[in-house]
C-alpha cells in the first residue's frame, strides 16, 4: 500500500533531498525478534508438553504463540527499510509516504506522550493527508492511526531526537 505520486516531484530535486535518516538498530531489532520467537516456541511448548486440564485454555495458548511468532515475522519485515525526512515530509525507504510537512500539527516527544520508545508522536491534519493514507503498522519502526504517526520502536534516540527537531523546524518554516 504505498501512497507515493511519482508525478509530484522529480527525484533529484531539492524538495526530495534527505535531511534525515532514522535506520533500524540491529542489536534491538534482533533482541526484539528473538523475545517474540522465544517467546511463541515456549508457549507453543508449554501447550504441548503439558497441556492444562481445560481445552479452552490449550487453545488459548496454542492462538497466543501463533500471534507472537506471527508478530515477529510482521516485525522482521516492517524493521527491513528506514525511515527518511525530506523538505516534502516523512516517507519509508520502500516510498511510502508517511505524513507530508503541510499535514503535520504538532510533535510530540514528551515523556507522556502515548509514543514508541526512543521515538516521537506527530498528530495530523487529516484534511491534508493523501486520500489513500490509511491505517500502517511496521512494527518496531513506525505506525499511523486517524490523525496519529509513531516514530520509533528499535530505532537509535538519538537519530529520532534529530528527525523530531528537523521536523519542527521545517514546520515552521512552512507556517512563517
Amino acid at each position: 500500500m504505498s501512497t507515493q505520486d511519482p508525478s509530484s516531484t522529480p527525484p533529484n530535486s531539492p524538495e526530495n533531498e534527505v535531511l534525515a535518516v532514522v535506520s533500524v538498530s540491529a542489536g534491538r531489532r534482533w533482541m526484539a525478534l528473538g523475545m517474540l520467537g522465544v517467546l511463541g516456541i515456549l508457549l507453543a511448548y508449554f501447550a504441548f508438553a503439558t497441556p492444562p486440564a481445560n481445552v479452552l485454555l490449550q487453545v488459548f495458548v496454542i492462538v497466543i504463540a501463533a500471534l507472537s511468532l506471527a508478530l515477529m515475522v510482521k516485525m522482521h519485515a516492517g524493521t527491513g527499510s528506514g525511515i527518511e525526512l525530506t523538505e516534502e515530509g516523512l516517507r519509508d525507504q520502500d516510498g511510502t509516504v508517511i505524513a507530508p510537512i503541510k499535514a503535520i500539527k504538532s510533535v510530540d516527544r514528551g515523556a507522556f506522550a502515548f509514543k514508541p520508545s526512543n521515538g516521537f508522536l506527530l498528530r495530523l491534519d487529516l484534511d491534508q493527508m493523501p486520500a489513500d493514507a490509511g491505517r500502517v503498522w511496521r512494527p518496531g519502526l513506525w505506525w499511523r492511526l486517524g490523525a496519529r504517526v509513531g516514530v520509533g520502536g528499535v530505532t537509535p534516540g538519538n537519530q529520532t531526537k534529530i528527525m523530531a527537531e528537523l521536523t519542527q523546524a521545517l514546520m515552521a518554516r512552512s507556517d512563517g
